[in-house]
C-alpha cells in the first residue's frame, strides 16, 4: 500500500527525448530540477562530487545539512546502505513509491558530500512518473527542493523558474505536486524507528506496518529541512491562534503595514478591512498541498507582514504545523524590532 497521499496520478505524457536529453545532462555533471510527488527537486547524479556540490552552491546550502538520494526502486537500497534492516525493507513495500524517506547506514562509496560527513543516508523512492523515468535512465540522484536554501519550497516549475532562472541546466514540468510537502524523514540507524522530519506518511501509519510506536524527535543525525527556521519566505510571517488574528491584524494596520492573513477554512469573516486574506481548504491533505503556493503568492503581493491562522494541533496537521512553525521562526528570532 502506498500512504493515505491519493495514488499516483497522471502526469503530462513521459516525453522519451526529454527524458534522455535530462539524463544526458545529469550524467555530464548538471543539474536538472524535476517534479515529484512532494515539491519539486533540484536534481544531479549523486555519485558525482562536483555535480552535488553544484546543488550545494545553487541553493546556498550549508555543506554540512545532508541530502536525500532518490532511488528508481527499493531493489537499490542495497546499492546505497550497508546494512538494510528487515524493518527498512518492510516500510518500503508499505509506502515506496511515495513520500517516506528513510535513513539508513551509508554504503561504502556514498559521498560525504550527499550526507553531510555523516555514517548515514537519507533514501526515497519518489511517486512521479516523470521523476522516476529520469532516475531510471541516470541512476540515483540527489534532489533536495529547488529554491533558495531555506525558503518557501516549489510545487510548480514556474516557481522554480521564478527563483533559480538560468542556474538550472533544465526544468522539467511535470505539473503542481499533488502531496505539497516534503517527505517523512525516518531514521532506522538504531532499534527505535525516530521520525527526523513529518510528512504525508504519519507515524501512526508507520507504527501500523512495523508493530510498535515511533519515537519522535530523536537527537543524534541530521537530516534534511529540520533546522528551527526553515521554509520562509521573504515577507515576515507570525503564527497565531486564529482567535488572535483580528486584532493583531488591526493592530498591524494602525501601524500604517500592508497585512495579509492565511487562513483556513471559514476565515475572514471578523478580520478588518483592508487586509488581504487568503484561505486553504480545512482538510490537511489539501491545505498541505496548496500551502507552499500559497505562501509565495502572498509574498509576491508585496505586503509587509503575514499573519497565519495556525491549524489544529492534531496528528493529521503534523506536517504542516512543523512547516509552519519554521517558517515563523525565521522571523520570530528578529526581536522586539519585527513589526
Amino acid at each position: 500500500m502506498n500512504a493515505d497521499t491519493e495514488p499516483s496520478t497522471p502526469a503530462p505524457d513521459v516525453d522519451a527525448r526529454q527524458i534522455e536529453q535530462a539524463a544526458g545532462i545529469l550524467r555530464a555533471g548538471g543539474v536538472v530540477a524535476f517534479p515529484t510527488e512532494t515539491v519539486y527537486g533540484l536534481g544531479a547524479d549523486a555519485r558525482n562530487e562536483a555535480a552535488v556540490r553544484r546543488v550545494f552552491a545553487i541553493k546556498g546550502r550549508p555543506a554540512q545539512h545532508p541530502l536525500i538520494v532518490h532511488l528508481a526502486t527499493a531493489d537499490w537500497l542495497d546499492d546505497w546502505a550497508r546494512v538494510v534492516p528487515e524493518d527498512a525493507r518492510r516500510l518500503a513495500r508499505a509506502f515506496w513509491p511515495g513520500p517516506l524517506t528513510l535513513v539508513l547506514p551509508r554504503a561504502a562509496h556514498v559521498l560525504d558530500a550527499v550526507t553531510g560527513g555523516q555514517d548515514s543516508v537519507a533514501l526515497r523512492v519518489p511517486d512521479h512518473p516523470l521523476a522516476l523515468a529520469l532516475i531510471r535512465a541516470a541512476g540515483a540522484l540527489v534532489a533536495p527542493s529547488a529554491n533558495r536554501f531555506g525558503r518557501v519550497s516549489p510545487t510548480t516549475a514556474a516557481h522554480v523558474r521564478a527563483e533559480l532562472g538560468e542556474a538550472v541546466d533544465l526544468i522539467l514540468d511535470g505539473g503542481p505536486c499533488r502531496v505539497g510537502v516534503e517527505s517523512t524523514v525516518l531514521s532506522l540507524i538504531d532499534d527505535t524507528p525516530t521520525l527526523l522530519r513529518p510528512g504525508a506518511v504519519t507515524p501512526a501509519q508507520i507504527a501500523a506496518v512495523l508493530g510498535r510506536p515511533v519515537a519522535l524527535r530523536g537527537g543524534g543525525v541530521r537530516a534534511p529541512g529540520t533546522l528551527p527556521a526553515h521554509y520562509a519566505p521573504t515577507t515576515p510571517l507570525e503564527l497565531l491562534p486564529p482567535s488572535a488574528v483580528p486584532a493583531r491584524a488591526a493592530a498591524l494596520l494602525e501601524q500604517g503595514l500592508r497585512v495579509a492573513v492565511l487562513g483556513w477554512g471559514e476565515t475572514g469573516r471578523h478580520l478588518p478591512a483592508g487586509v488581504h486574506c487568503l484561505a486553504l481548504p480545512d482538510q490537511a491533505r489539501d491545505y498541505a498541498r496548496r500551502l507552499y503556493a500559497a505562501l509565495r503568492e502572498l509574498d509576491a503581493a508585496g505586503g509587509d507582514v503575514i499573519l497565519v491562522e495556525a491549524p489544529p494541533a492534531t496528528a493529521e496537521w503534523l506536517a504542516v504545523r512543523d512547516r509552519l512553525t519554521r517558517a515563523a521562526a525565521a522571523f520570530n528570532r528578529a526581536g522586539p524590532d519585527r513589526p
